[in-house]
């Protein structure tokens, strides 16, 4: 197989280089089984191109939400495969070559909250169809299990993802590429990292106290765990981001902003990724006590925010999403 992005010495040096052990759900076959029947419940418009169930399927969803959430019983794996499905549908949906018929992604952001905001849940026109009917069905069952805490703080994390596709989008419309620092900054929104480790949350049924969810140390660390997946998503599709993401991807930032080949800039976020990882281990490792009552669920999370890292290059480098359709 042949993987979308940079040379294969370059990914398993930072595959290697990751201490986190590999886990993934016993669940993840069944429940892979139960989101390809889910599937065949939507109609695909023939008018979004963007827009691929097949490529959906053929990426395995269900297995990375297995990886990130091992411990996660059927029920609970089956709605957040399902919500990790929506959200790559709109990453799709919101993607494309720059020059090309930009989407409304406004609209769609405006349709998106909507729908998960209380109170009456408006059709906005940009958000119709598809990606609106497999909200509405997730949302649903999310509503029904959650406080009002986990909601709130589940809309904060997916309002700032849609902001960062807005970003993005307005960047590609002006053609801006953004600086190594700015990129940074907006990939943490992009990558909807933020969003999956509320479903942490979700599993155990525990959400983190406030102060304890933004104690500088933790906030850094969820930051730091955010970065280390993004980086290494940027650095498989490359080869793919150099052609629909206007820049936006850290390797090409590195590469302008340096002056140097991509080749090198490849190298230059590869030891990036290998000192952030050094980084990320050392402050997991200085987590202080909160006491007997919160320490059993804060490690269930940090072991979560660690396990995405894993997960993410476990599943990134499995599944067909990022494999070219010749290899």
């Amino acid at each position: 197989m042949e993987a979308i992005g940079v040379d294969h010495a370059g990914l398993l040096a930072v595959r290697s280089h990751c201490p986190i052990p590999s886990r993934i759900s016993p669940h993840a076959a069944a429940v892979q089984g139960w989101l390809d029947d889910w599937l065949c419940h939507f109609d695909l418009p023939a008018d979004t191109p963007n827009l691929d169930l097949d490529r959906l399927r053929r990426g395995n969803i269900a297995y990375y939400a297995s990886r990130l959430y091992p411990d996660a019983n059927p029920t609970d794996l089956r709605t957040i495969a399902a919500l990790f499905t929506w959200f790559f549908l709109l990453d799709d949906a919101c993607d494309g070559p720059p020059g090309e018929a930009a989407p409304d992604v406004r609209g769609v952001r405006a349709g998106v909250l909507h729908v998960l905001r209380p109170g009456p849940r408006h059709q906005h026109p940009a958000f119709a169809g598809l990606l609106r009917q497999m909200l509405v069905r997730v949302w649903r069952t999310l509503r029904a299990r959650t406080g009002s805490t986990w909601r709130s703080r589940f809309l904060d994390a997916v309002r700032h993802h849609l902001d960062g596709i807005l970003v993005e989008a307005d960047n590609k419309a002006k053609q801006r590429r953004p600086s190594v620092t700015e990129y940074i900054h907006l990939r943490r929104a992009t990558s909807a990292a933020y969003v999956s480790y509320t479903l942490v949350e979700l599993t155990t049924g525990t959400p983190l106290p406030v102060a304890v969810h933004h104690h500088p140390l933790i906030q850094e660390i969820t930051t730091t765990g955010n970065d280390l997946l993004s980086w290494f998503n940027d650095l498989l599709s490359l080869d793919r981001d150099t052609i629909t993401s206007g820049g936006h991807n850290l390797v090409l930032a590195v590469a302008r902003e340096s002056h140097v080949p991509v080749e090198l800039a490849n190298a230059l976020v590869v030891r990036r990724w290998q000192e952030t990882m050094d980084r990320f281990t050392e402050l997991v490792s200085a987590v202080p006590s909160f006491g007997p009552r919160i320490d059993r669920p804060l490690r269930h999370y940090l072991d979560s925010v660690a396990g995405s890292i894993r997960g993410t290059i476990d599943w990134s480098w499995e599944s067909q999403r990022y494999v070219s359709p010749g290899g």
